[in-house]
């Protein structure tokens, strides 16, 4: 059996980017093989929150908005960055209903992901909401978003013919689908 110690070293690091949400930062480095090398890191200023919001009638809620960074329109989960300080259920009580006016009263905790964890640091923690309250809701200027309910086994089958390809999204579908058994 390998050894799960860290077969990495770290020779130097020094930052490269840095915003309110993201910084980037180049690390020279001694491969697993010895061989000198560079690792970029992008870490993240927040904690990425999903939600899965089901209603007592199994249907849930995707919201729709066009992503800058892809250039193309996407129906995801709502979720949004959750600061560092901020427990990731009260960041996800504020998504859902900043994003579809829904407050839910029995919350799941669906677990914790690495949305892509050879590039990034982020943390991803997903939720199921259940008993959900309908409300105004309330986005953020950069969004422009649509609500749109659909049975959680159709949003399965979304993920599974690729029309959802956010990795919170896909992630926190299909962990619901099997805890709900839907």
């Amino acid at each position: 059996m390998q050894s799960l110690d860290n077969p990495w070293t770290t020779v130097s690091t020094a930052s490269i980017y840095d915003n309110p949400w993201i910084s980037v930062r180049e690390d020279q480095v001694l491969k697993p093989t010895g061989t000198p090398g560079i690792y970029g890191v992008v870490s993240f200023k927040n904690k990425a929150i999903g939600i899965v919001p089901v209603d007592q009638e199994g249907y849930t809620y995707l919201v729709g908005q066009f992503r800058y960074t892809l250039n193309e329109y996407s129906w995801e989960i709502p979720e949004g960055g959750g600061p560092l300080n901020e427990s990731p259920i009260a960041t996800a009580a504020r998504e859902l209903k900043e994003e579809t006016g829904f407050t839910a009263a029995r919350w799941h905790d669906l677990g914790r992901i690495h949305t892509s964890n050879s590039v990034t640091d982020e943390e991803g923690f997903l939720f199921l909401a259940m008993d959900l309250q309908s409300g105004d809701s309330e986005p953020e200027d950069t969004e422009v978003l649509q609500v749109k309910r659909l049975l959680l086994s159709e949003a399965v089958q979304w993920v599974m013919e690729g029309k959802i390809t956010d990795s919170l999204s896909i992630a926190g579908i299909l962990k619901a689908s099997i805890f709900l058994k839907k």
